[in-house]
């Protein structure tokens, strides 16, 4: 009954935040995230949300302030493509509590508030103008309030953040508490509070992976049963990993994906893959199948393709997936897994009729 009483009493700030603010109201609300980008040495980009500041009471409710660091694969987040899990029962979690601000921070943005009539968030979903703040962090009315913003203590005021796009989501409604104190060096008690595996499962989603592009003989042109030849060189895939760092708790979590398979779906039923699976495995050297040598056109590639029909005049969309193994470490030494992720590209590959091969 309380979570449904403040869910309803959400709907409402939502409704009052429609009729009164105006075209100069300090208050956005959005769906774009606060993270922005730099590269920094050593191979990596870091995305960060920078430091908080008064106006943060007006801001973005899903900015959060998670610090996300990209390493390995000898990739850039902005060039590649981001997983899909295997299991589609799973996602990141929709909303978490965060660190957001300190007491002065509170007070200053209190006194924004004051001069420009807008509102603040006080959770996700709720939102509230500068009389219901004052009550509630200064003049201590309400009767879980505080007294003058907390000045003088050690902590900060913590408040719910919901992952960007999924503002609407039944879920994002979990975090509902009103912003709320927690002293320094410590984390709330609560399902929704951050820990390392909230913090992997984070990194998870801003997991980018190289294009899947593979190597083909013969190269988008093939002869109905004749074998084509599928492969990947030595160290074209590589582990990618994503640190993820919360501020002001110490947590932090490393989320690693490591390429396991390529599959391939010939676009056809016409047609045979090797292994029949369709699933080739990565070699120990990161290699997948083995490149086409001349003279092998009447061997079975390891990895490949032996398409029975033509395409007639329409290519076959020959989709390759690399399946990536997700596992992870944090804070503590606290590690587990997460459910693996694809990434997929399709090439065309046109299949002609020639019943005479010479070789």
């Amino acid at each position: 009954m309380k979570r449904q009483a403040r869910r309803a009493l959400g709907l409402v700030a939502v409704a009052l935040t429609i009729t009164l603010l105006t075209p100069c109201s300090a208050f956005a609300w959005g769906k774009k995230g606060r993270e922005g980008s730099g590269h920094s040495g050593g191979g990596s980009n870091q995305q960060t949300g920078g430091s908080a500041s008064g106006r943060d009471l007006m801001a973005n409710v899903s900015q959060s302030r998670i610090i996300i660091t990209h390493s390995g694969g000898g990739t850039r987040p902005t060039s590649t493509g981001a997983l899909t899990t295997v299991d589609p029962n799973w996602q990141p979690p929709s909303c978490w509590y965060e660190p957001v601000m300190t007491p002065t921070q509170l007070r200053d943005g209190v006194a924004d508030l004051k001069r420009t009539g807008g509102l603040g968030a006080v959770n996700a979903h709720l939102f509230w103008n500068s009389d219901l703040f004052v009550n509630q962090y200064e003049k201590r009315k309400a009767t879980d309030g505080y007294r003058n913003y907390n000045l003088g203590k050690e902590g900060m005021f913590w408040r719910s953040v919901v992952r960007p796009g999924h503002e609407d989501d039944i879920k994002a409604w979990d975090c509902d508490r009103v912003m709320f104190w927690q002293e320094a060096g410590t984390v709330p008690k609560d399902p929704n509070a951050p820990t390392p595996a909230m913090l992997a499962a984070y990194a998870y989603d801003k997991i980018r992976v190289p294009d899947t592009k593979v190597e083909m003989r013969p190269m988008g042109k093939s002869t109905v049963n004749l074998p084509t030849w599928v492969w990947l060189n030595k160290g074209t895939f590589k582990e990618v990993k994503v640190r993820a760092t919360l501020p002001h708790t110490g947590l932090w979590a490393e989320t690693t994906a490591k390429p396991i398979a390529l599959h391939l779906d010939p676009g056809t039923n016409d047609a045979e893959t090797f292994p029949a699976s369709g699933d080739c495995t990565i070699n120990s050297d990161g290699s997948i199948g083995t490149p086409y040598v001349t003279g092998s056109a009447d061997k079975t590639p390891p990895c490949g393709i032996t398409y029975l029909h033509a395409s007639s005049g329409q290519p076959y969309q020959l989709k390759a997936s690399i399946t990536w193994q997700i596992s992870w470490k944090g804070t503590g030494g606290a590690r587990g897994d997460l459910p693996n992720g694809t990434f997929q590209t399709t090439q065309n590959m046109s299949v002609q009729e020639i019943q005479a091969i010479n070789r």
